[in-house]
């Protein structure tokens, strides 16, 4: 589970070994913190400090590139070839739903609907109310519900 949420973080295969390694190393250091609950939700928890922690030391200082005369552009990430091979047994349309959503809310659809956490645990893994879990899953699957059915008409119209 952790490598698969860990390939849904990096979209790299190396990257997401190194993440799984580096939370699991982190939970060993603070295992005498771990209350005993939850313990997907607190390694998921662990899992998504340690990313976004290795952004901020990846982050260069802050360069104004109109004065240094360059554009300055997020590199694209790539998925990686397991993280193709699992989006391509999934629907196409419903990916597409997927990938329409914001990033927090898509890693929430992720965390319990495709690993399986209850509410419970994704709301203390990303540190919500559950009721807000609850929520924005809602207004989620409902969006790529719409998707879903829009790009079945679609298709049904033009073999028609």
């Amino acid at each position: 589970m952790l490598l698969r949420v860990a390939l849904s973080l990096t979209h790299q295969s190396a990257d997401a070994n190194d993440l799984v390694q580096e939370t699991m190393l982190k939970s060993w250091r603070s295992f005498d913190t771990f209350d005993g609950e939850y313990p997907r939700a607190w390694l998921l928890t662990i899992m998504r400090n340690a990313h976004r922690n290795s952004f901020r030391k990846a982050v260069p200082d802050p360069v104004d590139p109109v004065s240094v005369g360059t554009t300055v552009s997020e590199p694209t990430p790539q998925p990686s070839a397991e993280s193709e091979a699992m989006l391509s047994e999934m629907d196409h349309c419903v990916v597409e739903g997927l990938n329409s959503l914001k990033p927090e809310v898509r890693e929430l659809v992720i965390l319990v609907d495709v690993d399986g956490l209850s509410y419970r645990e994704a709301a203390a893994t990303l540190g919500l109310a559950e009721g807000t879990v609850m929520s924005r899953l809602h207004r989620a699957r409902a969006k790529i519900r719409k998707r879903v059915v829009a790009d079945r008409k679609r298709a049904g119209s033009s073999q028609e």
